[in-house]
């Protein structure tokens, strides 16, 4: 399945960091997931994490995250001002770019199906992905929350879940899964502990009691900030936006007495829905999102093509600094290497006259897609690493105690500055071995690419390995050691697979 997808899974904790903490782990240790927030709300003790990437990349931190949330949660022992039924209480599926809403809802599915066959909980579709009509609203679906639910699975047929068992799980609860459109989460704080006013503005608004379009709301007393509060769901903005429901609010709060102290964004929220809002209030006369200079700069890369998008990377290489610098780029390298072999995998499976090695060649294609992954974070850890040595030079050496913290802080930096670029050529060393064996099974119209894919892996584990030897200069002990003889060992190994490639491609274009 092609395109970029967001996910937005709700967990029944607030209150905990180190639980969040291990959910979160859980989704940046899949190659291709990147995190991009986590929201924790005490008083509702309720948090809110947004990923992004591929389908299979989301599918698989959606199901990590929930399978550590289900070891780390307990619903019988969870209060909070929200509703909940679940320790993954709801995961979404937003489609981004090129990815359609069909496509959201066929990875919701096989999320869903997944976490009841596996992890043993009820799942229900919602939202674009639900069976029934019925179920398209969450607050339908969640109706009764985990206690109430606890009685119904199992005994009312209009409560069997979509997949996984009749029966609540004892601590995880149950689970929705769907695919729906941008949401954004936005609370309005009122200058008031009179939770009865804000429960009252909610009803008022809310669409399904004659209010907005597009808004869902409840009112919440926040125990912490001694307010009572106006929680939305914005399900449309461009049936209400931001400004309109503001406003709203804040009109229908002075009418009560009471005055809106703040406003709050959960979690994320479209570029679009913030900059119309803000044009709405300015007033401003025929306001396109065109006058917005970084608009501008988007489309001008877009129409640049692929080297438009990796102009800000190349930019920060080329600048003052000196990070990112020759690890990064070898890592970089590493990743295009993945990605190309990947092309021919996929130029290779679904010919007939390759299905013999379909099934080999499809465990490279998993393998260069690990590894592309792993290569763009080792992107960024080459950088921090060579930060911290940077750093820890700086370090005082007035007296005999900083003096010897300084050189334990410049040790500890430069055996990290030798790991990161090591790992980095060893995967390369991974892909090299990869783009030679498809060079000789796969598409043969594909070879010089496959060749290509090994050239530039090559070039990748040359490069990182130079990385490592440079922070080794000077130092000794069985950790350097050990190190050194490492790197030797994949400098061999990848010119033996190099001269391999080379006679491929010698052959082809003989």
């Amino acid at each position: 399945m092609k395109g970029f997808f967001e996910c937005v899974p709700n967990f029944s904790e607030g209150r905990n960091q180190g639980i969040l903490n291990e959910i979160v782990k859980a989704v940046r240790a899949v190659p291709g997931a990147l995190v991009l927030d986590l929201e924790m709300d005490a008083d509702h003790n309720r948090s809110v994490l947004t990923f992004v990437g591929t389908a299979e990349a989301c599918a698989e931190a959606a199901f990590q995250a929930a399978r550590r949330a289900s070891h780390l949660i307990d619903l019988n022992r969870h209060k909070g001002a929200h509703p909940r039924m679940g320790a993954t209480d709801v995961v979404p599926f937003v489609p981004l770019e090129g990815a359609s809403m069909d496509d959201a809802v066929e990875l919701a599915k096989a999320v869903g199906k997944r976490l009841g066959e596996e992890l043993g909980i009820p799942v229900f579709l919602y939202e674009a992905a639900a069976s029934r009509p019925e179920r398209q609203s969450l607050p339908s679906v969640r109706k009764g929350e985990f206690e109430g639910l606890r009685d119904l699975i199992g005994k009312d047929p209009d409560k069997d879940p979509d997949y996984g068992p009749k029966a609540i799980h004892p601590t995880a609860g149950a689970t929705a899964v769907g695919a729906r459109p941008f949401l954004i989460a936005y609370n309005l704080n009122l200058n008031t502990q009179d939770v009865a006013i804000a429960k009252a503005i909610a009803k008022e608004i809310r669409e399904r009691d004659g209010g907005l379009p597009g808004i869902r709301a409840m009112g919440f007393m926040l125990e912490e900030l001694k307010m009572a509060q106006v929680s939305v769901n914005v399900v449309d903005y461009r049936k209400t936006s931001l400004a309109a429901l503001t406003q709203t609010v804040t009109a229908k709060a002075a009418a009560l007495g009471v005055e809106v102290a703040e406003t709050e964004l959960i979690g994320l929220a479209p570029a679009d829905a913030l900059v119309t809002s803000g044009a709405q209030y300015l007033k401003i006369r025929g306001f396109s999102p065109d006058m917005l200079v970084e608009n501008r700069v988007a489309k001008a890369r877009a129409a640049a093509g692929a080297h438009g998008s990796a102009q800000p990377f190349l930019d920060a290489v080329a600048g003052p600094d000196p990070t990112p610098g020759g690890g990064s780029v070898s890592a970089f390298a590493g990743a295009q290497a993945a990605a190309l072999l990947r092309m021919v995998a996929g130029l290779t499976v679904g010919k007939k006259k390759y299905t013999d090695v379909e099934g080999r060649v499809k465990e490279l294609a998993a393998e260069a897609y690990s590894a592309q992954g792993r290569f763009m974070a080792l992107v960024g850890e080459d950088a921090a690493s060579y930060d911290a040595v940077s750093h820890a030079y700086k370090l005082p050496k007035d007296t005999d105690e900083q003096k010897a913290e300084r050189s334990a802080a410049i040790e500890k930096a430069l055996m990290e500055a030798a790991r990161v670029p090591l790992e980095t050529a060893e995967l390369a060393l991974r892909i090299l071995a990869c783009s030679e064996e498809m060079g000789r099974i796969g598409n043969a119209n594909c070879v010089t690419d496959a060749s290509v894919a090994g050239y530039m892996a090559h070039g990748a584990c040359l490069g990182a390995l130079a990385n490592v030897r440079i922070n080794l200069v000077g130092r000794s002990g069985p950790q350097t050691e050990d190190l050194r003889a490492r790197a030797s060992e994949v400098e061999r190994q990848a010119a033996a697979i190099r001269t391999s490639l080379d006679t491929t491609l010698a052959g082809a274009l003989a």
